[in-house]
């Protein structure tokens, strides 16, 4: 007897995708990538820790010091490459540590997702889930809000969804499961938002009104995360089904 199929719903398609390999650097658009069983192949490769804290503060972030995001990575066959403003480039070692230490008193160290937490592999993409998606509906209803044009890459996702109209919203994702080219995801729960957002990736400048309507319109939950059901490739303008 042959399998049934789910059925599928087409709500949208991929309009951008975007990889961050080192956590509060500025990342890389690409036109397709790879999805492993972690998430997104090289994103959130690897980040900075503050040696004097634990747990979730531990991680010293653009929140701590914004000119982090200054730097740009990129990620090619297991290999970061880093470069900075003044067009500089540095590999993820022993250098780059050296050239964050000196802009900050915190003690720094540095280390692979994967090393740091590998009793859970498959979770570390995105601070703890693997793929982070936002949709160009609710950016929109958020630049409405705000009364701001706002840069997509302030809210770090890996996928931007353009959705067909207002038929289905993230609301209806969660606890449930999209096909995205040859991809099966889960959806899980909403990304909870920080202050990381009211910094602008370009000019560092800070504008704090924009977490507040990101409280009043969305309760602070931007965006969606999801685990991998089923890798493979994703490419820009792949339809986005839901299950």
């Amino acid at each position: 007897m042959m399998e049934e199929l789910p059925v599928q719903v087409t709500i949208g398609k991929i309009s951008e995708i975007n990889r961050y390999p080192i956590k509060s650097f500025a990342g890389e658009r690409l036109t397709s990538c790879q999805i492993e069983a972690y998430g997104m192949l090289g994103d959130r490769f690897g980040t900075f820790y503050d040696e004097s804290k634990s747990g979730w503060w531990r991680y010293f972030t653009g929140r701590n010091m914004p000119n982090m995001l200054t730097y740009q990575a990129s990620y090619h066959d297991g290999d970061i490459r880093i470069t900075a403003a003044d067009g500089r480039i540095f590999g993820w070692d022993k250098e780059l540590l050296k050239e964050m230490q000196s802009q900050t008193k915190t003690p720094l160290t540095m280390s692979r997702l994967m090393e740091a937490h590998p009793e859970h592999p498959q979770l570390l993409s995105v601070d703890g889930a693997s793929i982070l998606l936002i949709t160009d509906s609710s950016l929109r209803k958020l630049e409405s809000l705000h009364g701001k044009d706002l840069d997509q890459r302030r809210f770090r996702g890996n996928f931007v969804v353009a959705l067909d109209g207002d038929k289905c919203t993230e609301a209806e994702w969660i606890g449930r499961q999209i096909a995205i080219g040859e991809v099966q995801l889960q959806v899980d729960s909403y990304c909870e938002r920080c202050a990381m957002i009211t910094i602008d990736p370009d000019t560092q400048e800070k504008d704090s009104s924009l977490l507040k309507k990101v409280n009043e319109g969305f309760n602070l939950q931007f965006g969606v995360y999801a685990s991998v059901v089923k890798t493979g490739q994703i490419r820009l303008g792949d339809s986005v089904k839901l299950l």
